[in-house]
């Protein structure tokens, strides 16, 4: 290149060429370091005890006996035994339906004695299709105590846990997020305090009181106010509308709410309201998160899309267990949707949801009700875990659960022992508050 003929404007040589590509390739952070070589913590197979077969089964894993347990503070416990003695236990809370899934579990467990308990999709296929009625929250929430009992024997059978057999790790721990305030929020500063130092980084309280169709736009306020508080204390937090808040308020608490950058707002619209949460979804840059009250992909499926929600729920105790759960997410994941399962339920379900979110790349975050203003009575998560140190909390996750099965070990005696003096002391299941606005009428809890 000479001074009479000289580049073009924007050109450059050759050298010039070689130093800003080099530029723009900064040395590999400390974590692509790390796992240069994918995630290498090697989890040995370890045969659960239980899985040393009794003596003469002729197939140690056909289905013996089905039981369910309802145990305070509201959780309803599954527990299979095989021929071979290997047991698994799930969870299928349905929060204030506990007798009408009690009741669907009675009328599962006759029809599946018998049948071989590593057949877990055969087993599914013909709980949810078999039957012509299918899906609801009560067949599913049964199903779901089954499917994640079922999972839990396949574990401890083969000595892996969960995570392993939906296709191995893909994090080495789990995001989770605690509650703060209650039904009826309040005090949120202080609990926001104590859930830092419990080392959470992230928390879920509910966005509102019980709100009119058209309430007074200062019932908003207090909402606004909240989350400031605590944001102040350097927690991320979501907002659960909880389907109380319906579409002329809604629109207005979005709008309030954005210049705080909420971590998301759940079920702002009640479900079934699909194109108009659409059209909320277009007026706000908030991330939408929706899917506690839905129960299998087809239900689902609207959602997706038309494009409407950011974060699906899927509550494992209600979507059908771990089987379809896993499904959602991974059908999710093809519309660039986010899974944060819905979880203020027992350590069964905790468990459950957490074995998904080691093995799906698009998982976020998951509920943990650990000291949930609905665990009353001295009863709470780890109540009845042997091993409650799994759900240890530091830097607002739970580390790979590595045990075979769920990971979980509970006190059979303690649970048998709760369950009978329920039954003796005619202790009614939780029921949901009830919620009236001052002209006597019924509102959304």
């Amino acid at each position: 290149m000479s001074a009479s003929n000289p580049a073009n404007l924007g050109a450059s040589t050759l050298d010039t060429d070689l130093a800003d590509r080099k530029a723009a390739y900064l040395p590999p952070s400390e974590l692509a370091v790390k796992y240069a070589k994918g995630l290498q913590a090697h989890t040995p197979p370890t045969p659960h005890t239980s899985a040393t077969y009794a003596a003469g089964a002729a197939n140690p894993h056909l289905i013996k006996k089905i039981e369910s347990f309802y145990v305070r503070p509201r959780w309803l416990f599954v527990r299979i035994e095989t021929e071979g003695g290997v047991v698994g236990w799930g969870e299928g809370t349905l929060e204030g339906h506990t007798e009408a899934v009690e009741g669907s579990l009675k009328d599962i467990s006759r029809r599946l004695i018998g049948w071989d308990a590593m057949n877990i999709e055969d087993i599914y296929s013909y709980l949810h299709r078999h039957r012509f009625y299918r899906a609801g929250e009560v067949l599913m929430s049964a199903m779901s105590g089954i499917d994640i009992a079922l999972w839990d024997i396949k574990g401890k059978v083969f000595g892996v846990p969960v995570w392993q057999l939906l296709g191995g790790k893909v994090r080495e721990s789990a995001p989770v997020y605690g509650w703060i305030g209650g039904d009826r929020p309040s005090d949120v500063l202080e609990q926001a305090k104590a859930r830092k130092a419990q080392g959470f980084t992230r928390v879920k309280m509910n966005g509102t009181e019980s709100l009119g169709w058209l309430d007074s736009p200062h019932a908003l306020d207090e909402t606004v106010k909240r989350l400031a508080e605590v944001k102040s204390v350097g927690l991320d937090a979501g907002l659960d509308f909880h389907g109380r808040v319906h579409k002329p308020m809604a629109k207005q608490l979005a709008k309030l709410l954005e210049p705080h950058r909420p971590l998301f707002i759940e079920e702002p619209l009640l479900p079934g309201y699909v194109k108009e949460m659409k059209d909320l979804y277009n007026q706000t840059s908030i991330p939408i998160a929706l899917g506690e009250r839905l129960f299998t992909r087809e239900q689902f499926k609207p959602y997706f899309e038309l494009g409407c929600i950011d974060i699906a729920q899927p509550d494992i105790a209600h979507s059908g267990g771990i089987s379809e759960t896993k499904k959602i997410a991974t059908m999710a994941e093809a519309y660039d949707i986010a899974i944060a399962p819905h979880c203020p339920l027992g350590p069964l379900a905790f468990a459950a949801s957490l074995q998904i979110g080691f093995c799906t790349p698009n998982f976020v975050v998951c509920e943990m009700s650990w000291k949930m203003h609905y665990n009353t009575g001295g009863f709470d998560l780890f109540t009845y875990m042997s091993n409650p140190e799994v759900f240890t909390v530091r830097e607002g996750s739970i580390s790979l659960l590595t045990g075979p099965g769920l990971g979980v070990e509970l006190n059979e005696e303690l649970i048998r022992s709760e369950a009978a003096l329920v039954i003796k002391e005619g202790i009614e299941p939780w029921q949901n508050p009830l919620f009236r606005g001052p002209d006597g009428s019924v509102r959304e809890w």
